[in-house]
């Protein structure tokens, strides 16, 4: 059996007033630019039709397929589940939303292909690129847990929260089967993985437009987040990052 070069997951949490257009310009990009590539949507749990939507999408379109949740576990398990059950070497997430056009997957693909394991989007690298910004107070929530994730966290990163991540396939199954926070704070902790197990990350800037309809809510999720921040290090401290994890191949079975 053939591998796909790249796997592209997309996190899903009711989202069937959108996820049709997302795979439609999803898979376009994939046909247009010839990439070898799956695409992954992981259904948390939606009591909409989500689920419906991406399997029929999914019956004219080989390169999609569903994976679901057990129940509404939260975006960072989501990721999670559809990154480690991903047949790719190189394997990327990026919200249903797609905030961060597609087609800048390429500037994420060439950072792996020129020796990252992980290449990182950001959208402060070069604010010129934000075609629609977030509102003044979302501007000023996000760089403040920004900057509180890099001091408390030593994470040297413009932005830990960009939804536009890519991994080798080494980096991947490590990080990933020793990530703990399976909510919106699970970003940093990914990240905070990377740097103690001595992976290359590189920082790629892109494009971005806001959506109003983004359902993080900076007050209470923000709050969420800290917490988050505080397991990591206690984690740290425990040192349960630095465990062995196991080998899976391609048919899911541990080496």
């Amino acid at each position: 059996m053939g591998y796909p070069q790249h796997s592209i997951v997309i996190p899903a949490y009711n989202e069937a007033a959108r996820i049709t257009n997302a795979l439609e310009a999803v898979v376009r990009c994939i046909r247009q630019h010839q990439w070898s590539a799956e695409v992954v949507v992981v259904d948390d749990g939606s009591r909409d039709r989500t689920a419906e939507l991406v399997r029929a999408f999914a019956a004219s379109a080989p390169e999609v397929r569903l994976l679901q949740n057990p129940g509404n576990r939260g975006k960072g398990y989501s990721v999670r589940n559809g990154i480690l059950h991903s047949f790719a070497e190189v394997v990327m997430f990026t919200d249903a939303d797609l905030s961060a056009p597609i087609e800048e997957a390429e500037d994420l693909f060439a950072a792996i292909a020129g020796g990252a394991d992980i290449a990182i989007g950001s959208r402060w690298l070069e604010r010129a690129r934000q075609t629609i910004r977030q509102p003044l107070y979302r501007q000023f929530f996000g760089r403040c847990f920004n900057a509180v994730t890099r001091m408390v966290m030593g994470l040297p990163y413009a932005d830990t929260q960009c939804g536009f991540k890519a991994f080798t396939r080494s980096a991947a199954q490590t990080i990933f089967q020793l990530q703990t926070i399976e909510r919106w704070g699970f970003d940093p902790e990914i990240l905070f993985i990377a740097i103690k197990r001595g992976y290359k990350i590189v920082e790629v800037p892109v494009s971005w437009a806001h959506d109003e309809r983004t359902r993080i809510s900076y007050l209470k999720d923000g709050i969420r987040m800290l917490e988050d921040i505080a397991i990591v290090r206690w984690n740290a401290l425990l040192g349960r990052y630095n465990k062995q994890v196991e080998r899976i191949d391609r048919a899911g079975l541990v080496k």
